[in-house]
């Protein structure tokens, strides 16, 4: 058998099933693939929990009046770090859902 040649293989699918493969392998990087709708949403639409977020709050203000300790400015880069991690992933969800309502409407 001559090593230079590639070896090749056919499988039979469905013609949904090749649909839906040939969707996910050229899916856009940024789709959140594998997760339900409900997941999805539930991403979309969720939020910095209360306690985070008044201290957020908090933090910004004191930022603004020029009070902030080093250990708070710290906290304060992880916070906005936090949030601007929960932004992108909304994004990628509703991106996500998107593309659902569009696949679902073809």
């Amino acid at each position: 058998m001559n090593t230079d040649f590639a070896r090749r293989t056919a499988v039979v699918l469905r013609w949904e099933d090749y649909q839906s493969l040939r969707t996910r392998l050229s899916a856009d990087q940024d789709l959140l693939v594998g997760l339900s709708e409900s997941e999805l949403r539930a991403l979309a639409e969720g939020m910095l929990a209360p306690s985070r977020q008044e201290r957020l709050s908090s933090l910004l203000e004191r930022h603004r009046e020029g009070q902030l300790r080093e250990k708070e400015e710290n906290e304060l880069d992880q916070l906005l770090a936090h949030v601007d991690s929960m932004n992108v992933l909304k994004a990628r969800a509703t991106l996500t859902l998107q593309q659902l309502g569009e696949k679902e409407r073809d």
